[in-house]
């Protein structure tokens, strides 16, 4: 009996001593993994460093890039677009204005009613349009009759207070986000369509001339005054309510900036100088491209996988469409080699873009102690539950380093227009030089808006850190159309005289 006792012991213990094996190599593959996984957490953070002196060498090399562009068509990636703006609002505007605004599969059209200095904008309407898909591939006189046939409809809505002076012309200004040779200030022929639209025989056209016939198969009578690049209207939006502004940038979706040039600096300008002596440049930012930028091996595969292989880099590395992405690669990289997600690698995570830069936000800015919002974007949108707190904090540590790069770039390139103009090192006395801002990445997410501001002030430095301020400049695109309809007018009028 005894050695049944014995015998039972022994397996008991064998048994035991088994399952604290099998344990402990859990153990230590799990700590091998998360090893694994922290070690290529850390190995992309030091490969997106941004300490000052390399933002400082972007900037730089910025500054470079802008004055070849200035100097020859071609002469750099970034193309640097006169957009013959050379008469920014200065807030003495009246009358009544139209905006068409057409960037993607929505437009708008505005009413703004300018009352000068005394009363600035009196008042403002606008309805918003989804234009059919099947107009997005058809023909352009179907597309811009839509547009025309919806103009006729917002204006036959007006009010008696909306009412164009006896003898006097609707003026429109257009709002047009797409690539665009420009050709005078009102006028620029179609480069490409992006976006999805597909429609061939407007591509080598004058949007303008397109538009324009449409409005007249319209009966309407309405001159289009100014076309605008989104940028462009920003800049002007940003001006009628502050004279310092003297630049825009936009960090939404995708990413661009421009900025008013002294004309006799523009070696490619052959007309006459215009008389107020400035051009607004389209700088066109988003296709800047250096060896100083931080790339890293994700970036190299987004790009490579990407629409546009080679271009757009400066904008795959700060602006919303890539950030998310960005980080859907990393964690990939952590699912397949470090099984950060378990043993399985999560089939959604292998899905380009799925991981959206609004969620990146989310989860970024999450606050809760058990980081409840990271947990539940991860198993709404990419199927994994059963997270650790551990593994949710290296996913806001992630959010922090991607977030972090894309807006201490763009702060370094905001720095390379204050170069370019020799506002970075000088400040007279109250002098301030404001840049108008709008998009939804700098309009949402906070974290990426304050790192931005405060790395620009990094760059400058105390004494000059005070002259420079960051605006927020809601709807720019829309209203400063209008705007510079409003500023640009005086040249229907001249040569409506011409022709009398």
């Amino acid at each position: 009996m005894g050695k049944v006792v014995v015998c039972a012991t022994v397996i008991g213990a064998t048994a035991a001593c088994a399952v604290a094996t099998v344990l402990i190599q859990r153990h230590v593959k799990k700590s091998k993994r998360w090893g694994k996984a922290k070690a290529i957490l850390k190995e992309f953070e030091e490969k997106c460093a941004t300490p000052t002196w390399k933002l400082k060498q972007v900037a730089d090399a910025m500054a470079v890039e802008m004055q070849a562009g200035l100097a020859s068509e071609g002469g750099s990636k970034l193309k640097m677009l006169i957009s013959f703006v050379d008469n920014l609002p200065t807030g003495n505007e009246e009358g009544l204005f139209y905006a068409l605004d057409l960037g993607g599969t929505n437009f708008r059209v505005l009413r703004v009613q300018l009352g000068g200095k005394e009363n600035g904008v009196i008042s403002q309407e606008f309805t918003e349009v989804s234009i059919p898909p099947n107009l997005m591939v058809g023909t352009s006189k179907e597309l811009f009759d839509f547009i025309a046939a919806e103009l006729v409809k917002f204006v036959k809505e007006e009010k008696e207070d909306f009412q164009v002076p006896p003898g006097g012309k609707r003026q429109l200004g257009f709002t047009f986000s797409f690539p665009v040779m420009q050709t005078s200030i009102s006028s620029g022929n179609l480069i490409r369509w992006t976006k999805g639209f597909s429609i061939e025989d407007t591509v080598g056209q004058d949007v303008v001339a397109e538009l324009r016939n449409a409005i007249e198969r319209q009966g309407l009578d309405m001159h289009i005054t100014a076309l605008v690049n989104d940028t462009v209207g920003t800049l002007a939006g940003g001006r009628y309510t502050n004279k310092d502004v003297f630049a825009a940038v936009i960090l939404g979706t995708g990413t661009n900036a421009a900025y008013v040039e002294n004309a006799q600096a523009i070696p490619k300008w052959h007309g006459d100088l215009p008389e107020s002596g400035e051009m607004v440049i389209n700088m066109e930012w988003g296709n800047f491209r250096s060896s100083h930028l931080p790339l890293t091996e994700y970036d190299t595969a987004l790009d490579a996988e990407s629409l546009n292989p080679g271009e757009q880099i400066f904008e795959k590395i700060i602006s919303g469409m890539y950030l998310g992405e960005i980080v859907r690669r990393v964690l990939l990289k952590m699912a397949e080699e470090a099984w950060f997600f378990g043993e399985t690698v999560p089939s959604k995570l292998k899905v380009p873009f799925v991981l959206r830069t609004p969620d990146m936000s989310a989860m970024h800015h999450d606050s809760s102690a058990d980081l409840n919002v990271v947990k539940t974007k991860l198993t709404n949108i990419l199927e994994i539950s059963d997270t650790s707190l551990q593994v949710r904090k290296v996913i806001v540590e992630l959010c922090n380093i991607v977030a972090t790069r894309g807006a201490r770039l763009a702060a370094a390139g905001i720095l390379g227009i204050l170069k370019k103009l020799g506002k970075d090192t000088t400040v007279s006395d109250g002098q301030k030089n404001v840049i108008a801002m709008d998009g939804g990445l700098y309009e949402h997410y906070t974290e990426y808006s304050k790192c931005l501001e405060n790395t620009i002030n990094e760059l400058v430095g105390e004494d000059v850190s005070g002259s420079i301020v960051v605006e927020h400049s809601n709807d720019g695109s829309g209203i400063g159309a209008a705007l510079l309809a409003a500023s640009h007018s005086c040249y229907y009028k001249h040569f409506t005289l011409l022709v009398r």
